[in-house]
């Protein structure tokens, strides 16, 4: 990975920044990537455990759903007590261009109170993309305050301010009971006229030292309140020219090292709790995969060079950047050999209120093929335990 190391320069510049000094405190995490472990199946007397193993592989799952209420016979509150590890909330269903998970914070409290009753323990991971600006799930259309983007932000780039916008992001996000923010974007705006990030106004700012800090604020302001952040979108997708959601992205020319900084300096801090990763294709650094399903990039650069070894979160298993090249039970196979530990299912660009069986079909069978080990199994299950509200 000699092509993406930094400069001794550019790697210290803005240590000094005070929010990354609040942060510095907290645990990092170590820089040792575990050992490959050797197939092994999970027995009862000599026999495949599958029950047991079902509910660790739906533990590794968050999916979307229709509906702003649930019933006990809903297929998802079933998924849920049969293990399913969480949901993803959307105020817009893609497809029908109607209304989803969310009307009114009142509605949306008892949606989320119903999906939590369902889950052992109530450690159901709900999560949203509460990113502030136009990437916002609570707005005002649905009766949550209006919220100024990342751009806008990062422009003014005041702690004060930073702080004061995290904590009005934040207040929505407990009062309704969510627990998990794909959020903040660190992309670095290096293409203002990127369709994923620049023109969409997600990204903090081109200049590193803004987006680490106002991120810091951002994060350290989740933290206070309980709820967990995921860095994104790993490796960088500031000069994404297309969206991954509906077309291959390729940044294979335009990406530059830099826009590793970010999630560098922030898991150097101990300021990430997860990271998600991108499905752009990189030539850099994996000339076939996608990052999300590359080891190169997954397992070689972030957990070993940038000594992440917490929980890797994916992009939209059903995006199209993915779908297109690879079919689902391959992807899947794929993201968690690369060392993606929670596996995000949409249902937007497709609606399969199957998927939850069929993705725990798939790993079952990848298990029996002794083509995915128990232990990565496991493993997975730890570093996302790590995300879920504690019991």
């Amino acid at each position: 990975m000699d092509r993406v190391r930094m400069p001794r320069r550019l790697l210290l510049a803005g240590a000094g920044s005070a929010a990354v000094a609040a942060l510095t405190a907290c645990q990092a995490s170590q820089s040792t990537t575990p050992p490959t472990p050797q197939p092994t199946h999970p027995t009862t007397n000599g026999q495949l455990d599958e029950a047991a193993l079902r509910r660790k592989i739906a533990s590794l799952l968050v999916v979307g759903f229709r509906g702003d209420s649930v019933g006990r016979d809903d297929w998802i509150i079933r998924a849920i007590r049969n293990g399913l590890g969480g949901v993803i909330l959307f105020d817009r269903d893609l497809r029908t261009d109607t209304e989803r998970n969310i009307r009114s914070p009142q509605q949306v409290t008892t949606l989320i109170r119903d999906l939590k009753n369902a889950a052992p323990g109530r450690r159901l991971i709900v999560s949203i993309d509460q990113e502030g600006g136009r990437t916002s799930r609570l707005k005002p259309d649905n009766g949550f305050p209006a919220t100024r983007s990342e751009a806008e932000i990062g422009a003014e780039n005041s702690p004060a301010a930073t702080r004061e916008w995290a904590r009005g992001l934040v207040a929505s996000l407990t009062r309704i009971g969510v627990n998990l923010n794909y959020a903040p974007v660190v992309d670095l705006n290096v293409n203002p006229e990127s369709r994923a990030i620049g023109r969409l106004d997600r990204s903090f700012s081109a200049n590193p030292d803004v987006v680490v800090s106002n991120a810091t604020e951002e994060i350290h302001a989740h933290r206070t309140a309980g709820v967990k952040t995921s860095l994104k979108h790993f490796p960088g997708i500031g000069s994404a020219a297309g969206n991954t959601d509906f077309e291959v992205v390729d940044v294979s020319s335009t990406w530059k090292p830099v826009e590793l900084e970010p999630f560098r300096r922030l898991i150097r801090a101990g300021a990430a709790d997860s990271v998600l990763v991108a499905h752009v294709l990189n030539k850099q650094l994996d000339p076939n995969l996608p990052a999300s399903l590359s080891p190169a990039t997954v397992t070689k650069l972030l957990r070993g060079e940038l000594g992440w070894q917490g929980p890797v979160v994916s992009d939209d298993m059903q995006a199209a950047a993915i779908t297109r090249r690879h079919g689902s039970a391959d992807a899947v196979r794929r993201a968690l050999q690369a060392g993606v530990d929670l596996l995000v299912f949409a249902n937007q660009q497709v609606f399969d209120p199957g998927i939850v069986d069929k993705t725990v079909n798939a790993v079952v069978d990848l298990v029996r093929r002794g083509q995915l080990t128990q232990e990565r199994i496991d493993q997975a299950v730890a570093r996302v335990d790590a995300l879920r509200p504690k019991g």
